[in-house]
């Protein structure tokens, strides 16, 4: 197959960008001496997360129990489930650890650990918990120099048979910077805060085997990671526009493109037509607020090479206009004809990945590049 055999607008996944990405992080991971738990959130792909695991990834990170099920299912065990845990959820991560599933959860405040512990009470289910940490202010997580951080530990270590399994945080707020120094000092501030909280834990006589950090740009901005256990990344799988801003990796690192084609133009407006909207791209403009705003997408050719100076620059459901910054092209009905592939970066891959049912696998072959396998993606929660 072809990509003129594809039916647009289709998410490309160029292989060997991508194999690169995956060992450039296991590789940083192996020197600097921690386990690496890849977020599949990204992908929410089971080939794909299998080829994390042979890279040398140790286990996976989840953002939804349905993403728990499916790579359970695919026979993933090791599987941290890092989003807060509230109670009605609690039934449908018994039923997986039930099933032999070595799922790890998480607790970021007192009402949540007291929680689990009822639960794990009433119905006897020997949840591992580890505690989530606040080291930046981005999003949720208790504060290492806290008291609450003690009160949570204890409760889930007399629980009955709930583990205190450790500590995790993640540094989103490294997605706002983009300078080495700020990426390394904000590696530093994830990593000794992390750590913070777990040698509090064991002063107060309290287990913390487990000390999980991280971020894409953290994770490969760190100079060390002492006191750490492990380390969880998850959009450098494929990389997108939004990473290549924050300055930890090209444009042309970017695995994920959505394959589009030209349907239309308007002339005097020096617009292409495509079929590649905001379904299809997603409303994703998170490089709005960077140094380079590339609009819906940056503009490349059929066979992935970058078109300077054209991106997608506005999208409706499912129409996308291609055009160029600056002096508008009048001639662009001549560079872009009728019918002409096209492909987009995508500003956030995790949010582009998700507008589709399915990759399609690009490799290269003997007579150029090919298509490869479908590979499948997970829905719902």
């Amino acid at each position: 197959m072809h990509l003129q055999d594809l039916n647009t607008p289709a998410a490309l996944v160029d292989t060997a960008r991508m194999q690169r990405n995956i060992t450039r992080m296991q590789q940083r991971m192996n020197s600097l001496g921690v386990a690496f738990r890849p977020h599949v959130k990204t992908t929410k792909c089971i080939a794909i997360a299998q080829a994390q695991i042979e890279a040398g990834a140790r286990g996976i990170t989840v953002s939804t129990l349905k993403e728990a099920e499916q790579f359970f299912a695919a026979g993933i065990t090791d599987i941290l489930y890092a989003v807060g845990m509230v109670a009605p959820k609690l039934k449908q991560a018994a039923a997986l650890i039930a099933q032999g599933c070595a799922l790890k959860i998480i607790a970021d405040s007192t009402d949540s650990a007291n929680a689990i512990v009822a639960y794990a009470r009433e119905h006897g289910v020997p949840f591992e918990v580890w505690i989530e940490i606040d080291t930046d202010g981005h999003r949720s997580g208790v504060q290492p120099q806290g008291d609450e951080l003690i009160t949570i530990g204890q409760l889930l270590h007399q629980g009955g048979s709930t583990t205190l399994g450790g500590v995790m945080t993640h540094a989103g707020s490294s997605y706002d910077l983009s300078t080495p120094e700020a990426l390394e000092a904000m590696a530093e501030q994830e990593r000794s805060l992390c750590v913070l909280a777990a040698q509090r834990l064991r002063a107060a006589g309290l287990p913390c085997p487990n000390v999980s950090v991280g971020s894409t740009p953290t994770a490969l901005s760190a100079r060390q990671l002492d006191g750490v256990t492990e380390v969880r990344a998850g959009v450098y799988v494929f990389f997108d526009l939004v990473m290549a801003n924050v300055g930890v990796c090209s444009p042309d690192d970017v695995a994920l493109s959505v394959l589009t084609t030209v349907i239309g133009h308007q002339v005097d407006k020096g617009w292409a037509i495509v079929d590649a909207g905001w379904m299809a791209m997603s409303r994703d403009r998170g490089t709005q607020k960077q140094h380079h705003d590339y609009g819906y997408g940056q503009l490349c050719n059929a066979s992935g090479q970058r078109i300077a100076g054209y991106t997608l620059t506005g999208a409706n459901q499912e129409h996308g206009i291609i055009s160029r910054s600056g002096e508008a092209d009048l001639g662009i009905a001549q560079r872009f004809p009728v019918g002409t592939q096209l492909r987009v970066l995508p500003n956030h891959a995790c949010a582009t990945g998700a507008q589709f049912p399915e990759y399609h696998a690009i490799y290269q072959g003997e007579g150029g590049e090919e298509v490869g396998p479908t590979w499948p993606r997970f829905y719902g929660w």
